[in-house]
C-alpha cells in the first residue's frame, strides 16, 4: 500500500507543468501564471518536488484527521445514548434533544452521516407527485386549515386516539388539542380556543367528514344539482353565526399544509409523549397547551406576506359558549315541561317573556355539559326534574279508590240520558225494514 499515492487533478496539472519548467519547455514566469502562484511560492514547489518528489505535491493534510473532528469518545458516547433513548428518531431532532436533555452538542447533518455509517437511520423514500403549487394567503387568518390524525401516539397504547390539529394558511401557526376521536366537541374547542387567542377567521378549509359538512348537503338529484346545499350540520351553523366561511377540500392534497403539520406531531409529538411516559389525554392535552405548541410555531411558523391581519376581533357581548354548541329543537308540552336526552325540564314563568303549550324552542347543549333553553333569542328559566320528583307526581295523579258507579263514565252515565232516558234501547227491527223498502 506504500507503492499507491493519491492526487487530485489539481496536483497531477501541477505536477505537468514542473516536468515542462524543469526539462526547459517553459520559463519560470509562464508556470507561475499557469499555477496561479506567485514566483517565491513556484521557488517553494520546485524545491519540495525535487526534495519529496510527488508525495510533495500533495496537501499535508491528507490522511489525517481534521481539527475540528469531534472526539472519539464522544461520538461513542452520542451513538450509545441515541441507540439508548432516541432510537428511532431523526437526525435533526435527535440532534436538538441531544443537546436540550443531555447536554451533547452535535450537528443534525454530522449525527446523519454517523448513524447513516453505524446502520441506526436510514432516510424514507419519499414518491414525487407532481402538482401546481399553491400559494399561501396573503394576510394572517385569511384561512385556516382544520383536521383530525387519528394515530397511536401513546406508545404502549393498543386504543388510537385523534389529534385535532388547526393550521393558518399564511404563516403555518398551529394549535392542537387530543381527544379520542374526531369529534364536534374536540373541533368546538379548539376553535374556541383560536378564537380567544387570535380572533374570529375570514374562512376554514375542511374535508367531507360528517363532522364539517352534512351528506344530505352533498345528495344531487338526476341533474346534477345539490337537493338540500343549506343543509347544515351543528359545527357549520356555528361557523355561519360567527360569519367564518366553510370551503370544501376534496382531497388531502388540497389542504396540505395541516396535512404536513400531523407528519410534524406524527414525528415530534409522539416522541416527546415517549420521553415523558406520558399515556393519559388530559396530560397529553397539558403538555400542548404548556408549551410544547409554542415551541413548534416559534420553529416552523413564518412570517405572512401581508402585515394586515384578516381576523375579526371578538366583540365583549359575545358569548362564545353560546355559539360552539349543540342546538336542537323542542315542543313545549301542556305543563309547560319539556324532554331532552330523556330527563325533563321545567319551564319556570318569569314576567319577561312567557310561552305557551306546543311552542317550539330551541335546546343548546355547551361544552361543559350544561343545558340552556332559548326561545326568540330569549333565556328562559329552567329547573331540571329529579326522578324522585316524576315519581311524587306519578303518585299524586294515580288514584287510590275506585270511583263510585254514578260518577263512572260510560254510555248509561251521560248528559243525554237526563232528556231520552231510552237512547240505547234498540229500535224496531219492523220499522227498519219498512223504512228501508219504502
Amino acid at each position: 500500500m506504500g507503492d499507491f499515492l493519491i492526487m487530485n487533478k489539481k496536483e497531477r496539472q501541477r505536477k505537468a507543468v514542473l516536468e515542462q519548467l524543469l526539462t526547459g519547455s517553459i520559463n519560470r514566469q509562464d508556470a507561475a501564471r499557469r499555477l496561479c502562484v506567485s514566483k517565491r511560492q513556484l521557488i517553494r514547489i520546485i524545491q519540495r518536488y525535487q526534495q519529496q518528489g510527488d508525495r510533495g505535491l500533495t496537501h499535508r493534510h491528507r490522511g489525517k484527521p481534521s481539527g475540528r473532528v469531534y472526539a472519539i469518545e464522544l461520538k461513542e458516547k452520542i451513538l450509545s445514548r441515541y441507540e439508548e433513548r432516541y432510537f428511532g428518531f431523526g437526525p435533526t431532532l435527535a440532534a436538538e434533544k441531544l443537546l436540550e436533555e443531555d447536554q451533547l452538542p452535535v450537528q443534525a447533518e454530522t449525527l446523519r452521516l454517523w448513524l447513516k455509517a453505524a446502520g441506526l437511520w436510514s432516510p424514507r423514500r419519499q414518491r414525487k407527485v407532481h402538482r401546481i403549487r399553491r400559494a399561501r394567503r396573503t394576510r394572517f387568518g385569511e384561512l385556516l386549515q382544520l383536521d383530525g390524525s387519528i394515530h397511536d401516539w401513546f406508545e404502549g397504547v393498543d386504543e388510537k386516539q385523534c389529534l385535532m390539529n388547526i393550521v393558518d394558511d399564511a404563516t403555518g401557526k398551529t394549535l392542537a388539542l387530543m381527544d379520542e376521536g374526531e369529534t364536534t366537541r374536540a373541533a368546538f374547542a379548539l376553535l374556541q380556543w383560536w378564537i380567544r387567542d387570535a380572533g374570529i377567521p375570514m374562512a376554514i378549509y375542511v374535508d367531507l367528514k360528517s363532522l364539517y359538512v352534512s351528506p344530505r348537503s352533498l345528495y344531487r338529484d338526476e341533474e346534477g344539482e345539490l337537493v338540500e346545499p343549506e343543509w347544515l350540520t351543528h359545527f357549520s351553523k356555528a361557523c355561519k353565526k360567527l360569519g367564518i366561511e366553510i370551503i370544501k377540500a376534496y382531497s388531502p392534497q388540497a389542504k396540505g399544509r395541516v396535512e404536513r403539520s400531523h407528519a410534524v406531531y406524527q414525528d415530534r409529538f409522539r416522541k416527546e409523549l415517549k420521553l415523558k411516559g406520558i399515556k393519559d389525554i388530559e396530560q397529553a392535552n397539558q403538555l400542548l397547551s404548556g408549551g410544547f405548541v409554542n415551541q413548534l410555531n416559534k420553529k416552523f411558523a413564518k412570517p405572512a406576506h401581508s402585515d394586515q391581519d384578516a381576523h375579526v376581533p371578538l366583540n365583549a357581548k359575545d358569548d362564545l359558549n353560546q355559539v360552539l354548541c349543540w342546538e336542537f329543537t323542542r315542543q313545549i308540552k301542556n305543563d309547560w315541561t319539556i324532554s331532552f336526552c330523556n330527563q325533563f325540564y321545567q319551564i319556570k314563568k318569569t314576567k319577561s317573556y312567557s310561552v305557551r303549550p306546543r311552542q317550539k324552542i330551541q335546546v343548546r347543549e355547551h361544552l361543559d355539559g350544561s343545558i340552556s333553553l332559548w326561545c326568540k333569542e330569549q333565556r328562559l328559566s329552567h329547573c331540571l326534574i329529579t326522578q324522585e320528583q316524576l315519581a311524587q307526581r306519578k303518585q299524586g295523579i294515580k288514584r287510590t279508590e275506585p270511583l263510585p258507579n254514578k260518577d263512572k263514565p260510560g254510555p248509561h252515565n251521560t248528559p243525554w240520558r237526563q232528556f231520552n232516558p231510552n237512547w240505547l234501547k234498540p229500535k224496531n227491527k219492523s220499522h227498519r225494514i219498512t223504512t228501508a223498502c219504502v
